[in-house]
């Protein structure tokens, strides 16, 4: 599933699948190629990019686009495989230049996903409905605004868009994975095991449904059951890269972190790209935060740090060094994470990345800065940065940097030990994440209310998601916590 999460943050939006021609009404978004032979290829990549395996689609939508050099949707689906932000952007930016030559449907996928990537969730809304209207039964069109409603965890309604996919085609099968992952999110375990299955059914000599159910059955604490299922992935295709995280995050998750690591190191002799290669690293240094070894971790992001300098990926870069920032806060080194994050903002600032992308910095800048303010209890410097944060974001009318706002709010009334107003405000913010669950166990207990505080605490030591910092700063904290309640 790991590329599954690419695919929520990027907003891939892939087209439907005709030929060349539009003189008739199309169920599906029409796709423009001068190139029967680039259309074909294009079609091998989408396919094989449903299945989450990105790497190997890429192969197949660079032989469309030297085929056909003005092949818009090409581009679009180049950039949400890539394993970089910086490819990301500049194929994105590829099928912008070449999209007057392509159909109304591919500008409207083209634009939705650039909208998703900058963060303006209003605009790429416009766009997916400008989609659904004039292709209500197209199955990825359905897909995608469900795609879109699952970002925002609206996991109901992305559900009845799913479920309108399955009315077009039945037996589309990425539908059932992400379908799957819905029903998780609202605790439908019995559903989502049946949707999994059913997953399996369809394509049983894939990885993807095998690491899936994996995910799954981790997610439940299962975690041998769901070690044997991400190997039965791996005996069908060694290098999916997903399902040794997968591994590796099941043996953190046990306290064996040696075996962890020895699959990590099996992914990195195996690695194809440096996308790989920075997976590796990034889940190395979560296992060593979640060990406690902080320093070792920061290590780790040094080695992320040297792959995307050598390529120079701006974003990638800006990204590992407020990694280390959030480390370094988390272990009370505040100037020194203040620093890197401002370190990570100048990254690009500096940087030749469009004026959206240096705008959205410059707003997570007072974010990071009212993160250290919170910490170190500067009352004043907190309240000034966090204020900048909110008010932008309400005026960008963006959910998930609104939910950041409510966080931050949270987490300074925490510091000041107003139990009621944190949980008011926490209950807001993104509750996919475990150290807000945590927070909130913090919250009730502060208040007086221990049952709703073990139930948050639970809730928090018990996450079991893919590795993650913010879970690996908390896990055996609130562990430790729930012992004491």
């Amino acid at each position: 599933m790991k590329a599954f999460v690419s695919i929520m943050l990027c907003a891939i939006l892939t087209a439907g699948i005709v030929g060349c021609s539009q003189k008739a009404v199309q169920r599906t978004v029409p796709i423009t190629t001068s190139s029967k032979e680039a259309l074909k290829e294009y079609l091998e990549g989408q396919s094989i990019s449903e299945k989450l395996q990105a790497t190997k689609s890429l192969e197949h939508f660079d032989k469309a686009i030297a085929l056909d050099s003005n092949f818009a949707s090409a581009y679009l689906n180049r950039a949400n495989n890539s394993f970089s932000a910086k490819d990301f952007f500049s194929y994105l930016e590829k099928a912008k230049m070449v999209s007057a030559q392509a159909s109304p449907g591919e500008r409207l996928n083209i634009l939705a996903a650039e909208a998703g990537a900058y963060g303006k969730l209003d605009m790429q809304k416009v766009y997916l409905d400008s989609l659904l209207t004039m292709f209500p039964d197209d199955e990825r069109v359905q897909f995608n605004i469900g795609a879109y409603y699952y970002g925002l965890q609206d996991y109901q309604r992305a559900i009845d868009h799913y479920k309108k996919a399955l009315q077009v085609v039945p037996e589309y099968s990425p539908v059932y994975n992400i379908l799957g992952y819905a029903y998780r999110q609202i605790e439908k375990y019995d559903d989502a095991e049946k949707t999994f299955k059913k997953y399996t059914e369809l394509i049983p000599d894939d990885p993807n449904p095998y690491d899936s159910y994996a995910e799954l059955l981790m997610k439940r604490g299962r975690f041998d059951e769901s070690i044997a299922n991400y190997q039965k992935a791996l005996v069908i295709d060694s290098l999916f890269v997903s399902s040794r995280l997968g591994i590796a995050a099941n043996y953190i998750y046990k306290g064996m972190y040696e075996k962890g690591t020895a699959e990590l190191e099996t992914l990195l002799k195996l690695a194809r790209n440096d996308g790989e290669r920075r997976a590796k690293y990034f889940t190395q240094a979560v296992l060593y935060t979640d060990a406690g070894k902080m320093e070792e971790a920061l290590i780790e992001f040094d080695k992320e740090y040297k792959i995307a300098e050598q390529n120079a990926d701006a974003a990638a870069m800006s990204g590992d060094v407020n990694a280390k920032a959030t480390i370094l806060l988390e272990m009370g080194k505040y100037q020194d994470a203040l620093a890197a994050f401002e370190k990570s903002a100048k990254i690009i600032f500096d940087s030749n990345l469009s004026e959206k992308v240096k705008d959205n910095a410059d707003l997570f800048l007072h974010y990071d800065r009212a993160q250290v303010a919170i910490a170190q209890k500067d009352r004043k410097i907190a309240i000034q940065e966090t204020e900048k944060f909110r008010k932008k974001a309400e005026a960008d009318n963006n959910l998930n940097q609104t939910r950041l706002a409510h966080e931050l709010a949270g987490r300074f009334a925490l510091s000041e030990k107003k139990g009621d107003l944190a949980i008011k405000e926490l209950l807001q913010a993104n509750l996919q994440n475990p150290y807000n669950l945590y927070r909130l166990a913090l919250a009730y207990q502060l208040s007086g209310d221990k049952v709703k505080g073990k139930a948050f605490c639970s809730a928090a030591s018990d996450f079991n998601g893919l590795p993650a910092l913010n879970y690996a700063f908390i896990r055996i904290k609130a562990g430790k916590m729930l012992s004491n309640i």
